[in-house]
C-alpha cells in the first residue's frame, strides 16, 4: 500500500452522556483541565482528540447539544453530520454515509468523542495495519475486563467482537482466554467500509431503552457487526493493542472525568503494540 494514501477521520459525538450526572451539556466538551469544578475549565475532550488525529478531512457526528459542539470546534474546519435518531454506533456511521461516499479519501479512522488519550502514533499504527487488513481494531488488555466487549482472535485475525452480556455466559476457561478488549476505535479502507455500511443498514438489533421513564423496544445498529460481517466474507480484520489501558479510557461519568483530568495533568505514558 502506498504511503501517500489520503486519510479521513470520523468522530462519534452525538450521545447524551446520561451517566455524567450533574452535567447537561455534550460530554465531549468537558474540560481536561479543570478550573473550579470538574465541569468547568480548558482543553475540551473533543479538541484534544482532533489535535491527535492524522491530517486529512474530519467529520463529527452530532445530536445532543449540537450547537454547542459546532460553536466549540468551529476553528477546526470540520464537517458535521447529524444523527437525527440516537440508534447506536452503527446508526452514527450511517448518519455520515453521504458525506463519506462523496469524500475523496482512501482510509478512514473511526473514533469516539469521549476517548481523548489515543496517541497520534497509535492512530498511525492502526492505519499501518491496513496494509495487511481490510479493517483494524484498536484493542487493549485491562487489569479487569469488567463489562467491556472482547475480541475473538484467530491467529492474526479478529473473528468477531463479543459484548459482555454474551461472553459472561461462556465457561470460565473460555472467558479467561479472551484477554483483549475492544476500545471502540477502528481504521478501515474506504471501499470496504462503504460496501459493508450498506449491509449493516439491513441488520438492526431490537433493544430495550428507557425513554421518558418507559421501557421501549427500539432499533439500533452496532459498529461491531462490521467485524463479523467482513470476517464471514473472508476479509481480514487486524488489530493493534494499546500500550496503556488509560490510553483508551472512555469518559462517561464523574469519576472517570476526574481521573482523566488527573492523567492529563500528569501526562500520558506507554507505547502501542502492533499485533496480528
Amino acid at each position: 500500500m502506498e504511503t501517500d494514501l489520503k486519510t479521513a477521520s470520523l468522530i462519534l459525538a452525538a450521545g447524551r452522556g446520561s451517566r455524567m450526572k450533574g452535567f447537561e451539556g455534550n460530554k465531549t466538551l468537558l474540560p481536561l483541565t479543570a478550573e473550579g469544578s470538574p465541569f468547568e475549565g480548558k482543553q475540551p475532550i473533543l479538541a484534544h482528540i482532533l489535535d491527535s488525529l492524522p491530517p486529512g478531512p474530519k467529520a463529527v457526528v452530532i445530536n445532543h447539544q449540537k450547537e454547542d459542539v459546532i460553536n466549540a470546534t468551529s476553528s477546526f474546519g470540520l464537517t458535521y453530520c447529524e444523527q437525527p435518531l440516537l440508534n447506536g454506533t452503527g446508526g452514527a456511521l450511517m448518519a455520515a454515509k453521504g458525506f463519506l461516499e462523496s469524500l475523496d479519501f482512501d482510509q478512514l479512522i473511526i473514533t469516539m468523542g469521549d476517548v481523548p488519550f489515543v496517541k497520534d502514533s497509535t492512530y498511525r499504527d492502526l492505519l499501518e495495519r491496513l496494509k495487511y487488513s481490510n479493517l483494524a481494531v484498536l484493542g487493549f488488555r485491562p487489569v479487569e475486563k469488567r463489562e467491556y466487549g472482547v475480541l475473538e482472535i484467530d491467529g492474526a485475525n479478529v473473528k468477531r467482537i463479543v459484548e459482555w452480556k454474551y461472553w459472561r455466559t461462556y465457561p470460565r476457561e473460555r472467558q479467561e482466554e479472551l484477554q483483549v478488549c475492544n476500545s471502540g476505535i477502528y481504521a478501515t479502507r474506504k471501499n470496504d467500509f462503504i460496501q459493508y455500511l450498506h449491509i449493516l443498514g439491513k441488520r438492526p438489533h431490537t433493544v430495550l431503552k428507557e425513554r421518558d421513564g418507559k421501557l421501549l423496544e427500539v432499533e439500533e445498529f452496532f459498529i461491531t457487526d462490521l467485524v463479523e460481517l467482513m470476517n464471514k466474507d473472508g476479509l481480514k480484520i487486524g488489530y493493534v493493542i494499546a500500550g496503556d489501558e488509560d490510553e483508551v479510557m472512555g469518559i462517561d461519568d464523574l469519576p472517570s472525568l476526574i481521573k482523566a483530568q488527573d492523567i492529563f495533568k500528569g501526562g500520558m505514558s506507554g507505547k502501542p503494540q502492533s499485533c496480528g
